[in-house]
This record gives C-alpha cells, structure tokens and sequence, in this order.
C-alpha cells in the first residue's frame, strides 16, 4: 500500500467544510450555541479577526484570535465560539497544530449535533495525519466509526494511519475484513487494499495471497503492469507443472509480453514439439516482426528454425487426414482435442472447435483440464470470448491449469470492453 499524499487530505478536508466557519463578520447573530452575550473584549477581537478573514489576511486574523487568550474567566460559550472561528481560520492559513488544539476542544464540548460531531472528529483524524502523527490519527479514525461515521474514503487513510502508527496487525485485519465485505456484497474491492494485501503477502513470502491480490489488481482495476508479477509468480507455486510452459507462453504472447529472443525462440520449439507447426510460424513470424529474431549472430539459427517449422507443416498438413482417423479411433480424446487445436492455429476454428469439444465429451482422458483450457484458448483465438469464460470456469486442475485458466478468463473479460 503506497503512501498516501498529504494534499489529498487537505482537499479532503475542505470538502468536509473545514473551512466553512460561522458568519466571521455577524458573531452575534450566532445564537445556535450562544444562549448569553460574549464580553465585549472578546467579541470586538472576533470581529476584528472576521474582518481580516474575509479579507483574506488569514495569518492576522489568527493573530487577533490568539489575543482572546489572555481574557481570563472565559464562559464555555465564549471559549466554544473563539475555538470554532480559531479553527476555520488556522486551517485557511495552514496552521495544522492549531487546526489540532481547536479541533480537540471543540470535540471535547460535546456541543455540537451529532453530524457535526462527526464530521469535526474526521477533520481532527485527517490534521493529526498531516502532522505525519499516525498513531494520534488512528485512534481518531477508530472513534469516527465507533461514533457512528460511515464515510467510507476514510478507511484507507485509517489503516495507512494503523501501519504507519506501529500496529501493521490491526491494519491488515482492516484490510481482509473490508476485502471479505467487498466479495460478499460483489463490490469492487479498493486499490489501496489489495495493494496493501499485495505488500504484506510478498513480505510473508504468501505466494497465494500475493497472486490473489495481484489477480484483482489486474481484474478489477485494469493494472496491466502487474501481469508480469503475476505471470512469473505462477512458475513459483507449488505444484506448478512445467509442461504448462507453452500455454503459458501462449497467454504472454496474448498479453504483448514476449520480447526477447529466447522467449521467441523457446516457444516456437515448444509449439513443433507438442505437433503445432502453424502456431510455431506465427510466433517465429511475431519475433521477426519484432526485431527480436533475424538478426545479430545468430539470425542463421533463427532462419534454420523458420525452416524447420515450415517443412513440419508441410507434413502435418499431409497427414491430417490419416491423423484425424486414428484419433477417433482411439480409446480416448486426447488424440482429437490436440487435433482440433492444430486446426485452430491454422484459423479453422469451427474445425477445431468442433474437434476439441468432441475430445472432451469423449473422455478417457489423462489430463482432461488441459484440454479444457485449450478449447478455452481457442475459443478466444476464434473471437468468442464469452464461450471461452464457460469453459475456463470448468478448468479445475491444481498443477496450474486453474490459474492459467482464470488469467486467461481475465484477459477475455478485459478484451471485450
């Protein structure tokens, strides 16, 4: 969770009406609190300080404030009414510890109703965070919501103010409880939370809670930056099975993310060895296309291997016929859902579609959730992306293939709108 900026607060404060004192030129008429005049030594230097507030000499008009300090015997009133203009214009001149001690007597009158009770508690919170106090701001955070504030803006400067303040614990169980409340109520969860969710987990070395919060950064917020993060994750978890390198490298290359030579390189070599020589032109075709193959010392490898897949597809086109036959005669569906795959990166998709599908319902298969998620991909290669949602949501498999799944699912959600 980043730091937030404390002109943010100040903003936020004067939209809560911090500034909005009373009429500073009228204090008699100024009966709401007022039930007895105010001492003429005290009334003549409030409206002297009105005077010099309207005509924005803020500094002088707190200066004429601060002479009420010397006049003893003050009623509750008279010191109610001195603190509440004290406040209104030490906030326009930028006095926050001055903003604090009138914000403080003010709370602790109990004179105002409840509303403007609350909202002065949320001005005194936000000052002692501008003063950089954080534990002080954190106790005043709890004490609006414990009074019955609901304004929720002011949750991610609480727990800012809670991690800051020394008790990171408290501030993270903020943070779950607002992200559980925001997934029970289908709400979008805020990106301060995750952020701070994302942090503490890659500190507690969490792999699932970082990946979670990196997850929802992307879906939720459109935080492209963390595909990286998230896609390199992945090869980390426990579990994560190393026969899954194509597709993943098939969702990088959806997400623009492939740029080196070896990643050009490995997947095209990927994709001739799993029988998808269409597909390992097209990538081959995207390094050239990039600058990243072609070139440098080893541009004659990479013409070899352009070579190689194109001879690979000239044979594979050869035997679809043949190759075809023998999968649908088989015990299993792994033969056609593979099939029906070539077909797709040969842009046959009702071809392929069809054949995958036909895999599927088939059964018998050892790996059934990869050829879920490979109908997935094709249906968003084929340009039906709420097609492809269905069947990624089927995908359940706990070596990646559920990850892969929901990454790809993300993707095609962000694709369409």
């Amino acid at each position: 969770m980043k730091q937030f900026r404390l002109s943010r607060i100040a903003v936020l404060i004067a939209a809560l009406g911090f500034a909005a004192a009373p009429e500073l030129t009228n204090i008699a008429a100024h009966t709401a609190y007022a039930q007895e005049a105010m001492r003429p030594e005290i009334g003549k230097a409030l409206q002297a300080a009105g005077e010099l507030f309207k005509a924005k000499k803020y500094k002088d008009a707190l200066a004429k404030i601060h002479e009420t300090d010397n006049v003893s015997g003050k009623t509750v009133n008279e010191s109610f009414t001195i603190e509440r203009m004290r406040l209104s214009i030490a906030s326009a001149a930028g006095d926050n510890d001055t903003v604090i001690r009138s914000a403080e007597i003010i709370v602790s009158a109990s004179k105002l109703p409840a509303k403007e009770q609350l909202v002065m508690i949320q001005v005194l919170a936000n000052a002692y965070y501008k003063a950089g106090n954080y534990a002080k701001a954190s106790q005043w955070y709890n004490r609006y919501y414990a009074d019955g504030g609901t304004d929720p803006s002011l949750r991610p400067y609480m727990i800012q103010a809670m991690s800051q303040g020394g008790d990171s614990a408290k501030a993270m169980k903020e943070v779950m409880a607002d992200l559980a409340a925001d997934e029970k109520a289908g709400r979008t969860p805020s990106l301060s939370n995750l952020e701070y969710y994302a942090n503490a987990a890659l500190k507690q070395n969490d792999k699932a809670g970082y990946a979670n919060a990196l997850e929802k950064m992307i879906a939720y917020h459109g935080k492209k930056e963390y595909w990286v993060n998230l896609l390199n994750n992945i090869e980390r978890k426990p579990g994560y099975s190393e026969r899954l390198s194509l597709d993943l490298y098939r969702l990088k290359l959806a997400l623009g993310q492939l740029s080196k030579t070896n990643d050009f390189m490995e997947m095209s070599q990927l994709a001739l060895q799993a029988g998808f020589p269409n597909e390992a032109i097209k990538v081959i075709d995207a390094g050239y296309k990039a600058g990243a193959l072609g070139a440098g010392n080893e541009a004659e490898r990479h013409k070899r291997l352009r070579d190689l897949a194109n001879r690979n597809l000239a044979e594979s086109d050869k035997a679809l016929a043949a190759t075809e036959e023998e999968a649908k005669q088989n015990k299993d569906g792994s033969g056609l859902a593979n099939l029906g795959f070539a077909y797709v990166t040969a842009g046959k998709f009702d071809k392929g579609l069809g054949l995958i599908d036909e895999g599927i319902k088939k059964g018998g298969m050892k790996r059934a959730d990869d050829a879920k998620l490979h109908l997935g991909v094709a249906y968003v290669l084929a340009g039906k992306k709420s097609n492809a949602i269905k069947i990624f949501k089927t995908v359940q498999g706990a070596d990646g293939t559920a990850d892969l799944a929901r990454y790809w699912t993300i993707y095609a959600n962000q694709s369409m709108k």
